[in-house]
């Protein structure tokens, strides 16, 4: 079986959002406009600059209104937030946002955890979001969590992830995210998956999302990849987490990404370098080592060029 590769990823950057939401430290807004404004500076296409949720939920977004307020925008960077509801996308507007996101969990469990209410309710209250941003001139996305597994309700089947799609589309949404929320995927379930959700709604801009909590991230990109998906998210340094999803542990890293990707040729139009440098001094700020394999080790050429310097 020859391997279906990409020339190009489009990457999207979440650390400001997904990777800062359930960390202790709490960044200042300097801090995050120098993490958003550094990513854009380095290539990124696709920022999640924050969360328009409640600050008792999540504080570590409380700040998200002045931090999208005084963010120096680059022309040809998409800058979205996440929301949960229609208050959400009012401030999200209101801060100068054009692109928000809504969430909905594959698992009832999860959705209750996260948000206290079901699936269906959920989809009820996204008909007011939808239907004010497009009033105003806003795109909406939309992201499916847990789409791979649940740690309370284990697999979930691939046709509730069609049931929830369909239900998206019908709202007028026709950009999703699969996430793979709690590190739950393998890599031949991705294949899978990634090929029937594509087959059955080719119009549908699918972005894949991983965390690394069991080391697949990288291997279930590739699958993706293979399975003809070329939009991914991923967060400086590995941080993040779900603050309502028992062992949701870190994002895969950008770094990591960008360095797999480099290596096998594949394009994103983003300076490695840049975005190491930006993972180490993230990674100072939030005070603790974090699970990014090339800030532990290093770019290969990093390795060859040490080896070559040390033969002359």
């Amino acid at each position: 079986m020859s391997l279906n590769w990409p020339e190009k990823i489009i990457f999207c950057e979440v650390g400001p959002r997904d990777g800062l939401q359930n960390e202790p430290v709490m960044l200042s807004v300097e801090q995050k406009l120098k993490m958003i404004e550094g990513a854009a500076d380095a290539g990124v296409p696709i920022i999640e600059v924050g969360s328009f949720v409640h600050p008792k939920a999540v504080p570590q977004m409380a700040d998200t209104d002045e931090v999208v307020k005084r963010m120096k925008r680059k022309d040809g960077v998409e800058y979205r937030c996440l929301v949960a509801n229609k208050k959400g996308v009012e401030r999200a507007l209101a801060a100068g946002i054009t692109k928000v996101k809504l969430t909905l969990s594959a698992s009832e469990s999860h959705a209750k955890a996260n948000l206290n209410k079901s699936i269906n309710e959920l989809l009820a209250g996204f008909e007011d979001c939808v239907s004010f941003a497009h009033e105003h001139g806003a795109q909406v996305s939309g992201a499916i969590s847990t789409a791979f597994g649940c740690p309370f309700e284990g697999k979930i089947p691939v046709s509730q992830l069609i049931n929830i799609t369909n239900r998206f589309l019908d709202l007028g949404i026709n950009e999703l995210s699969l996430s793979d929320t709690t590190g739950m995927a393998n890599p031949r379930q991705v294949y899978d998956t990634a090929c029937e959700m594509t087959a059955l709604f080719p119009s549908v801009r699918w972005f894949l999302h991983f965390h690394n909590t069991r080391g697949m991230a990288l291997a279930n990109i590739t699958a993706g990849m293979n399975a003809g998906i070329i939009r991914y998210d991923a967060s400086l340094a590995g941080l993040g987490g779900c603050p309502f999803a028992p062992g949701a542990s870190g994002n895969i890293a950008s770094e990591d990404v960008l360095h797999m990707l480099d290596e096998m040729g594949i394009k994103t139009g983003i300076d490695l370098d840049e975005m190491i440098a930006l993972a180490r001094e993230l990674q100072g700020w939030v005070g603790h080592t974090t699970d990014s394999a090339i800030l532990c080790a290093g770019k290969v050429s990093d390795l060859i060029n040490i080896t070559k310097a040390k033969k002359q």
